[in-house]
């Protein structure tokens, strides 16, 4: 029902899970029915508001499940309050086969209770993990913003299967540079790309940004000069990400300016 980018992932993330749950052995779908159908999409489609489903307070984020008779057919309604909800609720009802709940009678209503739902990377410029044990950085920051490697996408739909919405791609002892125009461009593909998926990009704010590479004396929250280089290079973020998630500023600690 309806139609954005984020419902179209949704509807591919069914197809593709139930094709690799199901498909194989069609016969372990239990209470799955041959002539059941699927409806998923978010308050406000036309197909949704037709139900008369109680919606209300489910915010962006959150679903009903819930199986219901429409014109003669049985089918399992996936409603979100916004295209997250749909999404968020697509992948709980992936898991509901996965572990092998009974799919009858289902009356499922979830909302987040927790508003921010964030991982903080302690990731370098040059791909080093702080204190980190598995290998280099995900984010191939030299050959962003012009390749996207597919593991972006693997990793935001990871991220949506269990309702992370927001992620800091940088070191909380961040290098300033990561708030200079070339490196925000790269933020802002990788922004691009997890924005479907419902996954906001934040960025560790260098406390010392301002005299490191705006060229100011004082790095001194209440210098009015400050200040108002701060709102610039907020609004240059917002310019390249409209739905900036905002920064993530560190307390002084470990000799680093916080």
């Amino acid at each position: 029902a309806g139609d954005s980018a984020t419902l179209r992932v949704a509807v591919d993330e069914l197809e593709r899970g139930l094709s690799g749950l199901l498909g194989a052995a069609p016969e372990r779908a239990g209470a799955v029915s041959r002539d059941g159908a699927v409806l998923v999409g978010r308050a406000g489609d036309a197909a949704i508001t037709a139900l008369e489903l109680d919606l209300s307070g489910l915010g962006a984020e959150g679903y009903l499940i819930r199986n219901m008779e429409v014109d003669g057919r049985a089918v399992t309604v996936i409603a979100g309050g916004g295209d997250a909800g749909a999404l968020y609720g697509a992948f709980h009802f992936l898991r509901l086969i996965q572990t092998r709940q009974a799919l009858t009678s289902l009356d499922i209503r979830e909302a987040p209770a927790v508003n921010l739902r964030l991982l903080n990377h302690w990731d370098n410029l040059d791909r080093t993990v702080e204190r980190g044990y598995a290998g280099q950085s995900l984010w191939d920051w030299h050959k962003l913003p012009d390749h996207l490697d597919p593991r972006y996408t693997d990793y935001a739909r990871a991220n949506a299967s269990i309702g992370i919405n927001g992620t800091v791609l940088n070191n909380v002892n961040t290098d300033a540079l990561s708030l200079t125009r070339p490196w925000l461009e790269k933020a802002a593909a990788l922004a691009d790309v997890f924005r479907v998926y419902g996954v906001r990009v934040y960025l560790s704010a260098r406390f010392s940004a301002p005299v490191e590479i705006g060229g100011l004396a004082t790095a001194d929250p209440l210098d009015p000069r400050v200040q108002a280089w701060w709102r610039t290079k907020a609004d240059e973020i917002y310019a390249l990400i409209p739905d900036f998630g905002g920064f993530l500023v560190k307390a002084n600690s470990e000799g680093q300016p916080g």
